[in-house]
């Protein structure tokens, strides 16, 4: 048996932004493990996908919703540390929780060392790894509703004229709207006009907040400096 004991009740999860069902993957090699985690997640009120290998977990297209993976360290591929670095590669919105036979001390702080949320040994008890599925799909709700941020103020970002940039790059490091029209060669009259476009197409109500966006921007924004 996976569950040590029997999970009664539906758990509420958490809803997420895109008002899809959140998604708790399971990646194990044992079928009879397979299915009584699909039962347990279903009974929670997610949707479950099981998969026998790693390599066929990776093979499945990213869930843009809340989601989670559960797996065993021992698979027949790919092992489930490798599995956990590629997911933080290539989907770091997706926590991990392991659930092994192997319970030594080495094995769990190596998986925590590496983000895993939770380390759990089999037979797993079903309240706990519902509690642990909970946490992770919010930590992963919360980290989607963050990407969708990002991408939202790159695209503002996007929007500026070259000469919009560089005034924002001047306005955010303390110069006066004299002072960069000195720096730039143009009026303070046109200076004043690209920082208005500026506020607009970032959708800053202030210029505290316009300073937080080009901090957010890093990279990008630091490049124009």
């Amino acid at each position: 048996m996976i569950l040590a004991t029997t999970f009664a009740g539906a758990y509420a999860p958490t809803s997420d932004a895109t008002d899809a069902s959140p998604i708790v993957f399971v990646v194990d090699d044992d079928v009879s493990v397979r299915r009584s985690l699909e039962q347990l997640i279903h009974e929670a009120g997610w949707q479950p996908e099981t998969f026998a290998s790693g390599e066929e977990f990776l093979a499945h297209p990213r869930a843009v919703v809340p989601s989670c993976l559960i797996l065993d360290v021992v698979l027949p591929d790919i092992d489930g540390f490798e599995l956990q670095r590629r997911v933080a590669l290539d989907r770091s919105e997706m926590p991990v929780i392991f659930i092994s036979g192997r319970c030594d001390v080495p094995t769990s702080v190596r998986a925590m060392k590496a983000g895993a949320v939770e380390f759990l040994t089999k037979p797993v008890v079903g309240d706990v790894l519902v509690g642990a599925i909970g946490y992770a799909l919010e930590r992963s709700r919360r980290a989607l509703e963050d990407e969708t941020r990002m991408r939202a103020l790159r695209e503002s970002y996007d929007s500026l004229t070259p000469r919009e940039r560089e005034v924002m790059m001047l306005v955010v490091s303390g110069l006066l709207n004299k002072q960069v029209g000195g720096e730039l060669g143009i009026s303070e009259i046109t200076v004043k006009a690209h920082r208005g476009q500026v506020m607009r197409k970032m959708k800053a109500d202030s210029l505290a907040a316009l300073v937080k966006m080009v901090a957010r921007l890093g990279v990008a924004a630091s490049a124009l400096a």
